[in-house]
């Protein structure tokens, strides 16, 4: 075998920065050393890996065929390493991102789970909005990501976890709150606040909405769940939020459910990992054990 794994090391942290300099620093090298690594590796497969434009480094066509395999690689080393040190097959450090919904109300149990039954598999969380999550994933920040809604991406594959929905929600002094019926044009006068655009949640309503309210007086558009509840809670506003980050609220009286049969609210959250990915030992414990937990919710 020509090239080394810290060859190969060294090609996936360029190609994830796109910076000599800055993959230096992730790896603690000098410049001088990844440059010299990264052109070792080049010449021994003859082959363009990147394209130069100035400081900044692209994938070439031969660098986007050998990242997928890269990063395979280097995962199987890592297996290997800490699989003899540690005695153990399920070990070592997981990248997960996750939207907003799942890791507040969904992955605290389990990633206890987890942690309990396999002590030694590490997972690293991050948490996006559905859109980043894809991003992410595109790019080879994750090894798996947990989105709202559909993707429409050809080079990821999707599993659903569990079904939800979403429900609109106000104070229960709102004006809406005690009336038996709400008109398609009560909900368009409405003052509403929402997730912001590149939310599953937001694209869910959005789709739920299209064709049947002609325009809708979005107040104010904000990242965190919780601070939507209290804007409701406190103000006059309606918002449209997963049923399960509202359910302790409306039990204990702060929130209200409104009834809005003409719109479609149903969703699914769902795992998301690249096609490319091969087998995944690590990601395969954190599927199983989240396929047994959706069967007790």
């Amino acid at each position: 075998m020509k090239y080394s794994l810290k060859q190969i090391t060294v090609f996936d942290a360029v190609a994830s920065l796109e910076s000599v300099s800055a993959a230096a620093r992730k790896l603690s090298m000098t410049q001088s050393a990844v440059s010299m690594s990264l052109s070792q590796l080049e010449n021994l497969l003859d082959r363009p890996l990147f394209i130069r434009q100035g400081n900044r480094l692209t994938l070439s066509h031969w660098g986007n065929w050998l990242r997928p395999k890269a990063r395979q690689l280097l995962q199987d080393a890592q297996q290997i390493q800490f699989g003899l040190h540690e005695q153990h097959v399920i070990s070592g450090q997981f990248k997960l991102c996750s939207s907003q919904t799942a890791a507040e109300y969904l992955l605290p149990n389990l990633i206890s789970k987890i942690d309990n039954d396999f002590p030694e598999l590490r997972i690293d969380l991050e948490v996006e909005n559905t859109e980043h999550v894809v991003e992410g994933l595109i790019n080879y920040d994750y090894d798996l990501g947990i989105i709202e809604g559909r993707n429409d991406d050809s080079r990821l594959h999707q599993e659903k976890w569990i079904d939800d929905h979403l429900v609109v929600v106000a104070a229960p002094h709102h004006p809406y709150a005690n009336a038996e019926k709400i008109s398609l044009a009560q909900l368009e006068q409405a003052k509403w606040v929402l997730r912001e655009q590149g939310a599953g949640t937001r694209r869910i309503f959005e789709g739920a909405i299209h064709g049947v309210l002609e325009k809708l007086n979005v107040w104010k558009e904000y990242e965190h769940v919780l601070l939507l509840k209290a804007l409701v809670r406190n103000g006059a506003y309606l918002s449209c939020l997963p049923h399960i980050t509202v359910e302790q609220d409306v039990a204990e009286g702060k929130l209200v459910i409104i009834d809005t049969p003409q719109l479609n609210l149903q969703r699914q959250l769902s795992f998301v990992w690249r096609n490319d990915a091969g087998d995944n030992p690590l990601r395969d414990c954190v599927l199983n054990e989240a396929r047994r937990m959706s069967k007790t919710l």
